[in-house]
């Protein structure tokens, strides 16, 4: 069983401790907390250097260091406080810095509410147990065989086709009933090539309706999808050796997650409101009366510091962008800020979460709006941005990567 240190403030007197030890189990893993005495609370206290006032944040880092020092043998680690304490928060990502620099574990933060999203920790769970247990899988760099890949997300469902490490058929629809658009997807993958059903060595589903898709097409993979975002990213940027950071700004949340040759280490997910999201941008594009695909060029010819945009509410920020072209602003203008927008909620939200480590690879639907690739580039103070081919589909190449090898269909067809 996978054993995952919980190194956290408040978990206890919250209710969220059960939360966190259900969310292992779920996955296969048991909650582990490092035991130390109150000599060693004080002298690591001293040596973490960061002065805590709350003697539960003092205990906090005494468990950070225990792990590293090789006092608490653990698979992986859970760093966890309250989302509404700034101290707390101050900590949390110390702890999270000094884990991932003294130590080769993976690690997930998160910030909880006295009403935790039991997805968000559920999915964040299931991706740290799938970083340990599923090491020698994540670590594939090569795709083998003919694999589908079916990513099922909250706007749309992306299907890829490969065969021996070539993407040779897409599909993409916008995410209604979810089987529908999966085999309408699906057609559209089989279209561009001779095969069919039949042909297929394995299936890998992520996504929000991978349980479902993957238990009616009995696939063989049925993973979440920050690793395989994360796995997809690099193979597709051909950053598998070394370090990356991957950011996946989505239609309803947001994905940042650091890599370590091919291996997820860190990530983060959510978003606190939906105009750091996919969602702003469409909205922003239909008050302009442009298509979302002409919304990106729009920005990069526009100037976001000509329109006000005082709210990152999604509400009132359309009112705000609507009151700017009321008062004569352009659209390129407009869209310019849009982009701007979300961009800097991303990176004030989640990206100061995260220690990036360049090269940044963006994926998802919305790498392909080049005014919010480069309003994030600009947001980070100019670094590159990658955009690799295929950047819309990264879960479904995820997905049919990760299965290549697991597939037995045609062996079971033989037997």
């Amino acid at each position: 069983m996978v054993k995952i240190a919980l190194v956290s403030c408040g978990t206890e007197y919250s209710g969220i401790q059960k939360e966190i030890e259900k969310a292992a189990l779920t996955f296969g893993a048991e909650i582990i907390l490092p035991e130390i005495d109150l000599d060693y609370i004080e002298e690591s206290y001293t040596k973490f250097g960061f002065s805590a006032q709350s003697s539960s944040l003092k205990l906090m880092i005494a468990r950070a260091m225990s792990i590293v020092e090789g006092r608490c043998k653990a698979d992986a680690v859970f760093v966890a406080s309250c989302f509404r304490c700034a101290e707390a928060a101050l900590v949390r990502n110390e702890v999270r810095r000094f884990l991932q620099e003294n130590s080769r574990i993976p690690v997930v933060t998160y910030s909880f509410t006295e009403k935790t999203k039991a997805d968000e920790l559920f999915i964040r769970m299931e991706a740290l147990v799938t970083t340990v247990a599923r090491r020698s899988i994540l670590a594939r760099e090569k795709q083998e065989g003919l694999t589908l890949g079916i990513d099922s997300g909250s706007t749309t469902t992306k299907v890829i086709l490969m065969e021996n490490n070539k993407v040779i058929g897409t599909g993409w629809n916008p995410t209604k009933d979810i089987m529908e658009s999966v085999y309408k997807g699906t057609e559209q993958a089989f279209a561009e090539t001779d095969y069919g059903w039949d042909d297929l060595d394995g299936i890998g589903t992520t996504g929000y309706g991978r349980i479902t898709i993957g238990k009616e097409l009995n696939a063989e993979l049925i993973q979440e999808e920050l690793s395989v975002n994360a796995k997809g990213a690099v193979y597709l940027a051909d950053k598998q050796r070394g370090e990356a950071t991957v950011l996946d700004i989505g239609g309803m949340d947001n994905k940042v997650i650091t890599v370590n040759n091919g291996i997820p280490d860190n990530f983060t997910m959510g978003g606190i409101c939906a105009g750091a999201s996919g969602r702003f941008l469409d909205m922003t594009s239909r008050r302009l009366d442009v298509d979302i695909t002409e919304l990106g060029p729009l920005a990069v010819s526009g100037d976001y510091r000509n329109a006000v945009l005082n709210s990152y509410c999604i509400v009132f920020g359309i009112q705000d962008l609507v009151t700017t072209l009321a008062a004569g602003g352009s659209k390129a203008d407009v869209a310019d800020a849009a982009c701007h927008s979300v961009a800097q909620q991303v990176y004030e939200q989640q990206l100061q979460e995260i220690d990036i480590r360049e090269p940044l690879i963006q994926v998802g639907g919305t790498s392909l709006i080049t005014g919010l690739v480069e309003a994030v580039s600009t947001t980070l103070g100019g670094i590159d941005v990658i955009v690799p081919d295929y950047s819309q589909h990264i879960g479904a190449v995820g997905a049919a990567l990760l299965v290549s090898g697991l597939g037995t269909r045609q062996e079971d067809k033989k037997a």
